[in-house]
């Protein structure tokens, strides 16, 4: 369909990067994938490096002084400065290896959370949040008897800036926990604003960056976020390693996480002594290929350049919600202006159930994720039962939004009776 919409991209080479894109679903019918808030497609020189890695020097880190372990060593910690360059963290000191973004949460609700919250003390969260980053901080308030609150959001899917401040106000908040874009809605919140006020009000400030950080640029010291986290398998890096960024003062006032190997720097019987920072987190063998996966991941996404990643899902994504609005009977969850908003269109529709949209969808080789999206409280306040959600990433096309949007039509011929 013929449109208006431009991309800074050459979106034809970028796919041809991705060896996934080339496949049919079935015989005559390509793969559409618009599943990217789960899980991004992962390029050829991540996949290589990876499978470099297995065939040339495969080895575990920092114990050895062979030299498949010295080279695997400098790879690792490699790729943790390369993150620190990519978030502009004042050090890699900073960035701690996790599995994902869920890990790197709960990490900072058993350490920083166990020693300084308690009775009387509040969490301010919000309504739109993964359970990532609420699950974590119930299962503290029950430990230590601290109590979680959360800021409403508005019927367009904006956070209530004004309960925000009230709530920040009145209440005795110990620790700000917020995303920096909905999974769901793809709310892109005012992070900086809502640090600045948490600090004001001598609180710590953590931001969920799992769906912002492949899409946007970042920059936590501008931010200044006390904790930040993300995970690789949403910005073309592989599964099972994420990330967490801490300020190193804070991180030094912590205890460890886990114990074992690496975490040290003396064992005796009756005492240990922790290792320096990061390392006083990471115990045991870590996800060496997965570090080195994601290195080259951001070598990909800043060799295309962030901004323009970023211009062009705006793009896609007006282009989206503007077909999605011809459709009769089809609501999209969350802010309807493309700006304020990642690659995301949650759509509900009259007569069919996510489950059976996203069923007629996969028959047309369209990947789309249904349910509640880890995000039960959110769907709880639209009073729906779930969403169908397609996500768009770098290496999607208006073409495939027209795709979608055929597919829908099947869906309405097929459901509405």
């Amino acid at each position: 369909m013929k449109h208006d919409f431009e991309t800074p991209l050459d979106v034809a080479a970028v796919r041809a990067d991705f060896p996934v894109l080339e496949r049919e679903v079935r015989p005559g019918v390509p793969l559409v994938y618009l599943d990217n808030a789960a899980t991004s497609q992962k390029p050829l020189s991540v996949i290589e490096a990876m499978n470099d890695y297995y065939r040339r020097y495969n080895a575990n880190v920092h114990r050895g002084i062979h030299k498949l372990s010295e080279e695997a060593t400098d790879a690792y910690e490699g790729a943790r400065k390369r993150i620190a360059q990519f978030i502009n963290a004042a050090s890699y000191r900073e960035i701690i290896y996790t599995r994902n973004t869920t890990e790197s949460i709960n990490l900072v609700a058993w350490t920083w959370g166990q020693a300084n919250l308690g009775p009387g003390d509040v969490i301010l969260s919000t309504e739109m949040e993964h359970h990532s980053n609420i699950v974590p901080w119930q299962l503290l308030a029950r430990r230590v008897g601290c109590e979680v609150r959360y800021v409403p959001i508005t019927e367009g899917g904006e956070l209530d800036m004004e309960a925000f401040h009230q709530m920040l106000d009145e209440l005795p908040v110990k620790l700000v926990a917020v995303t920096h874009m909905s999974n769901v809605l793809g709310t892109i919140l005012p992070v900086r604003e809502i640090v600045e006020a948490a600090h004001a009000a001598g609180a710590v400030a953590l931001v969920d960056g799992a769906q912002s950080t492949p899409h946007i640029p970042v920059d936590v010291q501008e931010m200044d976020a006390d904790f930040f986290a993300f995970s690789s398998h949403k910005m073309l890096g592989p599964t099972g390693i994420g990330v967490l960024y801490g300020k190193r003062a804070i991180l030094e006032e912590m205890p460890p996480f886990l114990g074992g190997g690496d975490m040290i720097k003396r064992v005796e019987l009756g005492k240990s002594e922790w290792n320096d920072l990061p390392w006083k987190f990471e115990a045991g063998t870590p996800s060496i290929a997965e570090a080195i996966g994601l290195k080259v991941a951001i070598d990909y996404l800043e060799g295309v350049g962030m901004e323009n990643v970023h211009a062009h899902e705006v793009a896609i994504t007006a282009y989206a919600l503007e077909r999605l609005a011809e459709v009769p009977g089809v609501r999209v969850l969350g802010p309807s202006d493309p700006t304020r908003k990642g690659g995301v269109a949650a759509i509900v529709m009259d007569d069919a159930h996510p489950h059976d949209i996203a069923q007629i969808l996969d028959h047309e080789g369209i990947a789309v994720r249904a349910g509640h999206h880890c995000a039960m409280p959110l769907h709880q306040r639209y009073n729906v039962v779930a969403s169908a959600r397609a996500s768009f990433y770098l290496y999607n096309t208006f073409e495939e939004v027209d795709r979608l949007i055929e597919a829908i039509y099947k869906v309405k011929e097929t459901l509405t009776f």
